[in-house]
Order: structure tokens, then C-alpha cells, then sequence
């Protein structure tokens, strides 16, 4: 907003004595303010230009209110004029709820230095006449819905004064154009990560621009070589191009960029080795993750002085992890999971790490016990060393990490579930806990046992084929919202304290010994009831596999399986309440009566498994109403009369439904009303666990697209 000019006063006799002039001079003096005020107004042009890109908008998120014609432009919303209101040159106008396109008559404001239509809903292309603005230094048009490509300049435009460049998530497609950077001699950086750019890593703004610092490419679909041409961006302070889908090694001239602090090629398809990565003494981050490397960590790791970030998880290395690592003192965070690496531990004093944040060594080959020295890391947060060939209980010295909160230590052949479950319950902000595939055929801690635990959020025990019961401490655990008790011999009844755990969201106790009615506790489980999860963010992402990954509670399905156990009666009708099941598995026990109708309330229902039991009747009509219904299996029970033909349940194989032999209609060859040869259902136990599986791999792509299926849980992949 332009200033405005200071009032004068004559109210006071002392102020006409100072200030005094005839009538002629005092309409002379508001002749000449007048003119000052219309100087200081923006130009009509620059008002137009406004206009124009106003009427374009389909939305203008309210700022008609304020851009009104005849008025001073440099008075609008999210308009700033220079010093003596003059000229327009700033536009922020991010995250005002904007629809339409740009107009292009946003170029033709020649003091414009900075414009942001960031945030909003923005569409059509970007156009050429603010990427070649003779005044715009900054330009962000990310997070929008900007489509087509990036258009070519003419070889005789001059140099552009444009230093930063964010086109950042959009829908951008086709090559970066190359006339158009060698025009950017003052360019400095460049985010044009989250499109659909396709082809070669642009490079020639290297040659031109002799200050580009930040290249970031990331989420593209940018092919080929890692271009030598890089090399010539010897400012280079970032260059980042993960998921993309380049191939070829790390070529030795991206060694030449001794500026370089981050290098950022997460999954992506690149081979070779990385030993000459070192030569890059000012590396703060580096992050190759999900690529296809090799080789060793070369010992001069420990040269990288600066280095606070060390991601080479999921590729092929392999070889003992260098004691040099240890020289790293700024490391927070080293992620080195899903490689062969080997050896023992013990070389590597991580007690030099002070400033280690996480660690990330599970599914290698390590060996030996875990070194005492890892507990020296007094800043650790989180720590994943699930599946590897460690041997040993748990130290005591896992107390002295009071701030950790994050622990994976599944299939490292723990023994002594009580003692480790008392030595972790002194880790007070532990809010995730995954040791499953450990403490093979002991026994559940009893009750007095075990104490603590007030932060923990998932808790997972499975496939230790532990005995006893569901012990009582559980329920102490009052912010649980995710419990996998599956693949165990737990026996007895469901607690009906489950109830009084608010938060608890996520049930999986398949595949044990466990008997009597479902509760009418379980019905009660108020997460269950209602579609209200308050997000919140994991330590970590949870991993569900090479892709997937869940950083907040709310991503997880909302999960009762019970399959595979010992339960009898009935399904009580009171299901019908848990209107946020996503997943319910009730196959393989020995449940009887009839569905019930008041299933077809679960309208979130994606998932259904009610095979292998005793169920008999017929099938409700309100099932067609679960829209969401992805797979489905009713098969071997006792159920009759005709399957649907049309809605949902109609979309669903014949295998959904074998093993029904009263069950009739054209996708099972039986017509109804006619006679049927009768069926012979042998319902063994091991039967039922292959139909459980063979049900489980049908639902393979179905999870794939993001939704964690009962069985792959939490633990399996840590």
C-alpha cells in the first residue's frame, strides 16, 4: 500500500503564525499533493493487466472484493507497489482458493520482480510471457494443476533476470525445453519435481548460468544416463532427482562438484558402485536409496566430515560396514536396510555418533550380538534391527536411550520375552514396539509382570508361536491403537477390557487357539464405531513393503481379524455398530446361525472373509449395499438358496461362494430349484488355513494399490 501524504493542521494559532500564505498559495499546495497522489497510483496499463488476469479466473477466491476498477492497484489484495507506489512489483497471492487459468497479460507488468500463485487450483498451461519477463526474478506457480509443456523461447531473446523457478507439483509433461535455459544466465534455482516430465535431466542452464545452485527433478519421468553435463554446474548445492527412471552408473564427473551439500537419487535404477562419492568433502546428504548399487561403503566414508544424512537402503550392497563410519560425528540419520551387508558390528564404535538420530541396519546379513556401543547414542529415536543373524537377549543398556520411540528388533532370535519386555518398559517414550519372529514357544508374561508402556501406539508380538492368554497388562496400555498378536498358540477368550482401549483401532489375533462367543466388547470397540481417527505422524513411515509407506495412523485400514481360532455361536448382531471396519475376517472357527442382516451397515467394508465355518440360511440382500466390497468369500459353510445375480456380490467369483452345496445360481453351474448331487465338505483344520491363504494371495492386487491386508502387518517387513 502506497503511503499517504501527512495531514496538515491550522487549528492552532501557533500553527498559522508558522505556517502562513495566502489563499492562492494554499490551492496551490493541494494542487501539488494531488499531483503527488496520482504520481504515486499505479499505471492504468498495470491496472488492466490485473484485470485481465482476474476476469480469466473461474474462482477468484474473494479478490473481486478488493480489485476494483478505478481504484489504486497498488491498494489490492496481495499487491505491493515500490517504495513510492509507483510500480507493481510484488503478487502473492498462495493458498487463496484460486481457479482458472493465467492469463498471460501478467507479463506485461514490466516492474514485476516477484509473483506466487502458489497453492492453489490453477489450470491450463504456464505462459511463455512470465518465463520470459525482462523484470520477474522469482516465479512459483507450484502445487496447481498446470498442464501441457514447457514452451520454447526464441534464440534471439535476450538474457532473462529470472533466479528462481518452482513449477513444483503440477501436471507438466513432455522435455525440458534447451533454448529456453541458455537464456537464464542469472537462473539460481530450479524446482520442477512432482510432474510428468519425460526424457533426458536437463542440463544446458549449467553452461549458462554460472550461479545455479539447486536442481530438483524429483517425482518426474526423466530416463537415460545421469548426463555428464552436470558437471559444468560447479555451484551446485542440491541436485535431487528421486523416482524417476534413470539408469547407468553415478558417472565420475558428478564427483567434480566439490560444492555439492545433497544428492538425492532415491529409487531410481542406477548400478555400479559408489566409491568415488567421497570426493565430495561437503556432502551433508546422501540419499540412493531403492536403486540397484553394489559394492562396498569404501573406508574414506569417514572423509565426509559433514555428512548428517547416509540413505543406501534396498539396494544390492554388501561387504562389513567400514569402522571409519564412526568419523561421521554430524550423522543423524543412516538407513542402510534391504542390502547384504555382513559382518559383525562390533568394529564400529557408534558411541563417537553423538548426534545419531536413527538407525536402519535390518534385513542384512550382520552377525554377532548388537554392540554395546549403539546404546551410547543417547539422541536415538528410532532403531530398526529386524532381520538380521544377531544372537543374544536384549541388553540392559537399551535404558540409557530415553529418547527412543521407534524400535524394530523382529527376527533376531530374542530369547526371554519377560526379561526383554521389562528392560523396554523402561523406555518411556516408546510409542512403537515391533519384536515378533523372536521368542520362539515361551510363554506370554503373566500379568504382575509387566508394567509401563503408557506412550505406546502399535504394538506388535506375532509369529512366536507364544502360549497362555491375552494377558491382562495390555490393557494398562490406554494409547494403543494398533495390536498384532497373529500367529501365535494364544488360548482363552477375548478380555472384555478391550473395550476400555479408546484408541485401539487395528486388531489382528488370527491364526492361534482362541475360543468362546465373540464378546459384545468387541462390538464396543469405539474406534470401530466411528470414522474419526485423529491423524498422527509415526516416528517413521511404516513400511508395508518396497513401496508402500504409512506416515500417519489415519493411512491404516480400520482392522478386526479374528480368523483362524476356536470361536463358536453366533455373529452377534451388535456387528453391525462398527461402522468404520475396513477389514473384518471371521473364517476358520466355528461359527454357526445365520449372517446377520445388520453386516450391510458397515458401508466402509472393503474387505469380508466369513468362509470355513458353520453358517447357514441364506445370503442377506443388504450385502449388495457395501459398495466399497473389493473381495468377499463366503465358501465352505452351509449356507443356501441363490447367490445374487446382480449388484456387488455379482462381481465376485464363483470361488467366493464354493463349497455352499444349497447354494444355487449361474455363477456356481447350479440352477436354482433344481435338483443338486450332494456336497461333501470335509472342514479339517488344515483345510481351512489353505482356503484362509489361498483367499489372502486372491486379494494381492487389491492391496497392492495401498490398503494393508490382515495378514501383512507391521512387522513382517521390519
Amino acid at each position: 500500500m502506497k503511503p499517504m501524504p501527512r495531514q496538515l493542521s491550522s487549528s492552532s494559532n501557533r500553527d498559522n503564525s508558522r505556517f502562513c500564505m495566502p489563499p492562492f498559495g494554499q490551492a496551490l499546495l493541494l494542487l501539488l499533493l494531488c499531483f503527488v497522489c496520482h504520481a504515486g497510483s499505479c499505471t492504468e496499463q498495470e491496472r488492466e493487466s490485473l484485470l485481465q488476469f482476474l476476469s480469466g479466473l473461474s474462482n477468484d477466491g474473494g479478490l473481486g472484493v478488493s480489485w476494483q476498477n478505478g481504484t489504486d492497484c497498488c491498494t489490492w489484495e496481495g499487491i505491493t507497489c515500490s517504495g513510492n507506489g509507483a510500480v507493481v512489483e510484488v503478487i502473492s497471492l498462495a493458498s487463496r482458493g484460486l481457479e482458472g487459468s493465467i492469463s498471460p497479460s501478467l507479463g506485461d507488468l514490466t516492474g514485476l520482480l516477484r509473483l506466487n500463485l502458489s497453492r492453489n487450483s490453477l489450470s491450463g498451461g504456464l505462459p511463455l510471457e512470465l518465463v520470459s519477463s525482462s523484470s520477474i526474478v522469482v516465479l512459483d506457480v507450484s502445487f496447481n494443476y498446470l498442464t501441457g509443456g514447457l514452451s520454447e523461447l526464441p534464440s534471439s531473446t535476450p538474457d532473462r533476470p529470472l533466479q528462481v523457478l518452482n513449477i513444483s507439483s503440477n501436471l507438466f509433461t513432455g522435455n525440458f525445453p534447451s533454448t529456453t535455459w541458455e537464456r537464464m544466465n542469472n537462473l539460481v534455482v530450479l524446482n520442477a519435481s512432482n510432474n510428468r516430465f519425460t526424457g533426458q535431466m536437463p542440463t544446458s542452464f549449467c553452461a549458462s548460468a554460472p550461479s545455479f545452485a539447486v536442481l530438483e527433478l524429483s517425482y518426474n519421468q526423466f530416463s537415460g544416463r545421469i548426463p555428464a553435463g552436470l558437471s559444468n554446474c560447479s555451484k551446485l548445492t542440491l541436485l535431487s532427482a528421486s523416482y524417476n527412471n534413470l539408469t547407468g552408473t553415478l558417472p565420475d564427473e558428478l564427483f567434480d562438484l566439490t560444492s555439492l551439500k545433497h544428492l538425492c537419487f532415491l529409487r531410481n535404477q542406477l548400478e555400479g558402485s559408489i566409491k568415488g562419492i567421497t570426493k565430495l568433502k561437503n556432502l551433508v546428504t546422501i540419499d540412493l536409496g531403492q536403486n540397484r548399487l553394489s559394492g562396498s561403503i569404501p573406508n574414506s566414508i569417514g572423509q565426509l566430515k559433514r555428512l548428517e544424512k547416509l540413505h543406501l537402503a534396498y539396494n544390492s550392497m554388501s561387504g562389513e560396514l567400514p569402522s571409519t563410519v564412526g568419523n561421521c560425528r554430524n550423522l543423524k540419520n543412516m538407513n542402510l536396510g534391504g542390502n547384504n551387508f555382513s559382518g559383525d558390528l562390533g568394529n564400529v564404535n557408534f558411541s563417537t555418533l553423538r548426534n545419531l538420530q536413527s538407525l536402519d541396519l535390518m534385513s542384512n546379513n550382520f552377525t554377532g550380538t548388537v554392540p554395546e556401543s549403539i546404546y551410547s547414542c543417547r539422541n536415538l529415536s528410532a532403531l530398526q534391527l529386524s532381520n538380521n543373524s544377531f544372537h543374544g537377549q536384549l541388553s540392559e543398556k537399551i535404558r540409557n536411550l530415553k529418547c527412543l520411540s521407534f524400535v524394530s528388533l523382529v527376527d533376531i532370535s530374542l530369547t526371554n520375552i519377560t526379561g526383554s519386555l521389562q528392560i523396554l518398559q523402561s523406555c518411556r517414550n516408546l510409542t512403537t514396539l515391533l519384536i515378533g519372529y523372536n521368542f520362539m514357544q515361551e510363554t506370554m508374561p503373566e500379568d504382575d509382570e509387566i508394567y509401563g508402556f503408557e506412550n505406546l501406539r502399535i504394538f506388535s508380538l506375532n509369529d512366536c508361536s507364544l502360549s497362555g492368554k491375552i494377558p491382562k497388562w495390555l490393557s494398562k496400555l490406554t494409547n494403543l491403537e494398533m495390536l498384532s498378536l497373529y500367529n501365535n498358540q494364544l488360548n482363552g477368550a477375548i478380555p472384555d477390557w478391550i473395550s476400555s482401549l479408546n484408541f485401539l483401532f487395528h486388531i489382528d489375533i488370527s491364526n492361534n487357539s482362541l475360543s468362546g462367543e465373540i464378546p459384545s466388547a468387541l462390538v464396543e470397540m469405539p474406534m470401530l464405531k466411528s470414522d474419526n481417527v485423529p491423524p498422527k505422524v509415526f516416528e517413521l513411515p511404516i513400511c508395508t513393503g518396497y513401496a508402500l509407506q504409512y506416515r500417519i495412523n489415519s493411512a491404516f485400514p480400520k482392522v478386526l481379524n479374528l480368523g483362524i481360532n476356536n470361536f463358536t455361536g453366533i455373529i452377534p448382531n451388535e456387528i453391525g455398530q462398527l461402522k468404520a471396519l475396513q477389514l473384518l475376517n471371521l473364517s476358520s472357527n466355528r461359527l454357526s446361525g445365520e449372517i446377520p442382516e445388520s453386516i450391510y451397515k458397515l458401508t466402509n467394508l472393503q474387505v469380508l472373509d466369513l468362509s470355513s465355518n458353520n453358517l447357514t440360511g441364506t445370503i442377506p440382500d443388504g450385502l449388495n449395499k457395501l459398495h466399497f466390497l473389493s473381495a468377499f468369500n463366503i465358501s465352505n459353510n452351509d449356507l443356501e438358496g441363490p447367490v445374487p445375480n446382480a449388484g456387488q456380490l455379482s462381481t465376485f467369483p464363483s470361488t467366493s461362494f464354493d463349497g455352499n452345496p444349497k447354494l444355487c445360481g449361474p455363477m456356481l453351474a447350479r440352477h436354482c430349484g433344481l435338483a443338486q448331487t450332494p456336497f461333501v465338505s470335509t472342514k479339517q483344520n488344515a483345510d481351512k488355513v489353505v482356503s484362509s491363504f489361498v483367499f489372502m494371495i486372491s486379494f494381492g492386487a487389491f492391496f497392492a494399490v495401498g490398503v494393508l491386508y490382515d495378514q501383512i502387518v507391521l512387522s513382517r517387513f521390519f
